[in-house]
C-alpha cells in the first residue's frame, strides 16, 4: 500500500464477465500481474475465474488469500434499466456493491470502484473531481450513493478509490460493434446529432485501473475523452477509419427516441488531469479513438 511496505501484489476483478472487467483482467495478466476475476458463468469457472454472484452475496465470502486490491466492475449500467426498475437495480448497484466493498475493506483490501459521469448533471464540461455530485438519472443517483458509502467503508479498512468514467468504447461495445458491422456491409447507420459523448478507449481505461490497483491511492479520479462530440460526429470518424463513405451516416434526433432522463447531457467530459500527472495517461480525441477501435477489430 502507499506509504507502507508492499506485499506481493495480487488483484481481484469483480465482474470480469463485463466488457470493462474482462479488459482489465486481460491487461493485468498481459503485464505479468497476479490477478483473478469473478464470474456468474459456470462454464468460465477455473483458476483465473472464481464464482461470485453479487446479487446473492454471502457476507462471509472472501477473495483468494493474499489479495491486495480489488476493482468492482460489476453493475447494472443501462440508464433505461435503472429508470424502469429503480428498486431492483439499486439493490445491486448500491446495497450489494457496498456490502462487498465493506467486506473487502474489513479484510484490509484496497477497493477501486468504477463510477460514471452520470453523477453530474451534464451542465458543465471538464467537471473537477471535487465538484458536488448532481445526478439527473436514476443510474447517476445510484452511482453517487455507492461512491459515498464505499469511500466511508474504505476509511475504516483497506482504503478505497473511485474512478469516474465517461463513455467507454471497445470493439465489442454494442453500439460500435453494430455500427462497424453495418458499415462493412456498406449499409447506412443512424446516429444522434443532438446527443454527445466523450469517448475513452477501453484499453486506456484498463491501463488506468491497473495503475490505481497497484498504487492503491485513496480519493476520486476521473477519465474521459478530451472533448464532447455528437454521436453523429463520432460515427463519421468511425466510418473514416473504416475507409467508407461518410454519407452512410444518417443523422437522427435523440429527442424522438424516448430515452430515459439524463440520457442527453450537454457535456460528459471530466477533468482527467490527475491521471495524466500521476501516470501520463492522456485519452485520445474522438478520431484517434475511432482508429483504435478499428485497429482492435483485427486482434
Amino acid at each position: 500500500m502507499t506509504g507502507a511496505t508492499k506485499r506481493r501484489e495480487s488483484f481481484l476483478v469483480v465482474g470480469a464477465d463485463s466488457e470493462v472487467g474482462s479488459a482489465v483482467l486481460r491487461h493485468l495478466v498481459s503485464f505479468g500481474r497476479c490477478a483473478v476475476g469473478t464470474t456468474r458463468r459456470k462454464e468460465r469457472l477455473g483458476p483465473d475465474h472464481l464464482w461470485l454472484d453479487l446479487a446473492d452475496l454471502d457476507e462471509r465470502w472472501s477473495p483468494p488469500e493474499g489479495t491486495t486490491a480489488a476493482c468492482i466492475c460489476a453493475a447494472r449500467s443501462r440508464l433505461a434499466d435503472c429508470a424502469a426498475d429503480p428498486s431492483g437495480t439499486s439493490f445491486l448497484n448500491v446495497d450489494q456493491t457496498t456490502r462487498l466493498a465493506t467486506r473487502l475493506s474489513q479484510l484490509g483490501i484496497y477497493t477501486l470502484f468504477l463510477s460514471s459521469n452520470q453523477v453530474f448533471d451534464g451542465q458543465h464540461p471538464l467537471v473537477a473531481p471535487q465538484a458536488p455530485v448532481r445526478p439527473v438519472s436514476e443510474y447517476g443517483r445510484q452511482k453517487a450513493a455507492a461512491e459515498a458509502k464505499i469511500m466511508a467503508a474504505g476509511v475504516e479498512g483497506g482504503g478505497a478509490g473511485i474512478l469516474r468514467l465517461s463513455r467507454v468504447l471497445g470493439p465489442a461495445t454494442p453500439t460500435t460493434a453494430k455500427w462497424t458491422a453495418a458499415v462493412l456491409r456498406r449499409e447506412p447507420i443512424n446516429a444522434f446529432s443532438d446527443m454527445v459523448l466523450a469517448p475513452v478507449p477501453i484499453e486506456v481505461v484498463a491501463a488506468a485501473v491497473c495503475h490505481l490497483l497497484a498504487d492503491a491511492p485513496t480519493g476520486i479520479f476521473q477519465l474521459s475523452g478530451p472533448q464532447d462530440v455528437s454521436y453523429a460526429e463520432f460515427a463519421r470518424a468511425l466510418i473514416g477509419a473504416l475507409e467508407a463513405h461518410p454519407k452512410l451516416v444518417r443523422e437522427v434526433s435523440a429527442a424522438s427516441a424516448e430515452l430515459p432522463l439524463g440520457s442527453t447531457p450537454c457535456y460528459t467530459t471530466l477533468d482527467s488531469t490527475e491521471l495524466r500527472a500521476r501516470y501520463g495517461i492522456v485519452p485520445p480525441d474522438a478520431s484517434a479513438t475511432a482508429r483504435l477501435l478499428v485497429s482492435g477489430l483485427s486482434r
